[in-house]
C-alpha cells in the first residue's frame, strides 16, 4: 500500500499545491482521521490571498514544532481510522468532526476553561497539516463523535456554525430581542440561524452583494439592507422601533463598525465576529453616553456539542449554505479563485474521496 496520498497544500501566498504528501500516523494522545469532506473557510482564503498570516513560516508553531508548507482545511467532518497510544474517547470507525483549536496545556485559561484564550493561538490547518487530505491527524480533545443521522457535509459545517453560536451566546441575546448583522458570507449567515435558534423574531441582514443578500433571505432572515443604500443605522432602527438590541459584525470594516453601532439602541451590544484586516478608529464617548457594549470574539469554546445537537435536529438548517461540491483535484480553480471572483458563491465544499 502506497504511503502517500493526495493533499492541498499551502506554499505561499497564491501558491496552494495539490500534491503528494506523506500519510500521517497517529501519535500518543492523537487520533488519525481519514476524512470525507471539509469546508473552505475565510481564513484559509486570507493564507491564499494575502498569507502567511497564521501559518508559522519564520519559525515553528511551540506546540507541535510545526512550520512551512502546510496542508490546509480545518472544517471538516471524518472516520476515526487509526487511535494512538492513550485515546479513550474514540475508536476506530467512529464518526468525527474536529474542534481544530490547540490548547497549550500549560496555559491558565485550560485550567478555567478558557482554552480559545490560551497562547500561542494555533489552529488544524494552519498550525499543523489539515483537512484538504485523504487522512490527517489531531490531538485526541479535539474530536466530537456526531450521531449517525448527520450526513458528513453537515459535519463539515459544524465548525463555522460554532463560531455563530459562540458569538450570538456572547451578545446575551435574549428571546425577542432583535439583531443585526453586517457581512452575510457563511459566518454572518450561519449568524442568522443561529440568531433565529436563539429565539430572534427579527434578523436583519446588511452586505453590498445582492446575491448574499437573497441567500440571507433564504436562510431565515426578516429583512435584508443593501450595504450601499442610503443611511443604513435610520433603516434598521425603522424596523426595530428605535434600534437593534445586537449588532454582530461579520464583516469587520470601518464601515461596518461604524454603521453596526448607530443601529444599536442605546444599551445595545455589538460582537466583532470577524477578524479585521485594518484598525479602525472608535468614538468612546459616543459609546459612553449610549452605554454600549463592544466585545471580541475568538472561535469558540465548550459549545461542539450542542451546535451538533442544533444542525442535528433541524433547528440550524447548514446545509442551505452550501453553493457547491467540489473536487480536491479542482480545489484551486473551483474553490480558492470562484470564492474570490464570484459573490454568489457561500460555502464550498471538498469531497475529498470524490
Amino acid at each position: 500500500m502506497s504511503n502517500t496520498m493526495k493533499a492541498a497544500r499551502w506554499h505561499a501566498a497564491k501558491d496552494i499545491r495539490v500534491e503528494q504528501a506523506e500519510i500521517p500516523a497517529a501519535g500518543k494522545k492523537q487520533v488519525k482521521i481519514e476524512v470525507q469532506f471539509t469546508g473552505i473557510c475565510g481564513s484559509d482564503l486570507h493564507e491564499y490571498t494575502h498569507g502567511p498570516m497564521l501559518i508559522p513560516v519564520d519559525k515553528p508553531y511551540p506546540l507541535n514544532g510545526h512550520q512551512g508548507v502546510t496542508t490546509l482545511g480545518h472544517e471538516f467532518s471524518g472516520i476515526v481510522s487509526e487511535i494512538g497510544e492513550g485515546v479513550t474517547n474514540v475508536k476506530p470507525g467512529d464518526r468525527v468532526v474536529v474542534e481544530p483549536l490547540f490548547k497549550n496545556p500549560d496555559s491558565p485559561f485550560i485550567a478555567n476553561g478558557e482554552y480559545n484564550l490560551s497562547e500561542p493561538l494555533g489552529f488544524v490547518g494552519l498550525t499543523s497539516n489539515g483537512g484538504f487530505a485523504k487522512y490527517t491527524v489531531v490531538e485526541d480533545y479535539m474530536v466530537h463523535k456526531i450521531p449517525d443521522t448527520m450526513s458528513f457535509e453537515q459535519g463539515a459545517l459544524v465548525e463555522p456554525a460554532a463560531v455563530a453560536v459562540y458569538a450570538v451566546l456572547q451578545s446575551g441575546l435574549r428571546l425577542g430581542d432583535s439583531c443585526v448583522i453586517f457581512g452575510a458570507g457563511p459566518i454572518g449567515l450561519l449568524c442568522v440561524q443561529a440568531a433565529i435558534a436563539a429565539g430572534s423574531p427579527n434578523v436583519i441582514v446588511v452586505d453590498v452583494a445582492d446575491k448574499r443578500l437573497e441567500k440571507a433571505t433564504e436562510v431565515g432572515a426578516t429583512h435584508v439592507i443593501n450595504g450601499k443604500s442610503e443611511d443604513i443605522p435610520a433603516q434598521v432602527k425603522k424596523l426595530t422601533n428605535g434600534g437593534a438590541d445586537v449588532f454582530l459584525d461579520a464583516a469587520g470594516v470601518q464601515a461596518t463598525y461604524d454603521n453596526g453601532l448607530k443601529s444599536l439602541r442605546n444599551g445595545g451590544t455589538a460582537v466583532l465576529v470577524a477578524l479585521f484586516g485594518k484598525p479602525v478608529t472608535h468614538d468612546a464617548f459616543d459609546q459612553v453616553v449610549r452605554e454600549i457594549t463592544v466585545k471580541g470574539i475568538i472561535a469558540y469554546r465548550n459549545i461542539f456539542p450542542q451546535v451538533i445537537n442544533l444542525i442535528d435536529s433541524g433547528r440550524m438548517p447548514v446545509e442551505k449554505l452550501v453553493t457547491q461540491k467540489i473536487k480536491l483535484d479542482n480545489i484551486v480553480a473551483d474553490g480558492f479563485e470562484a470564492l474570490v471572483s464570484n459573490p454568489s458563491q457561500v460555502k464550498i465544499l471538498v469531497d475529498i474521496n470524490g
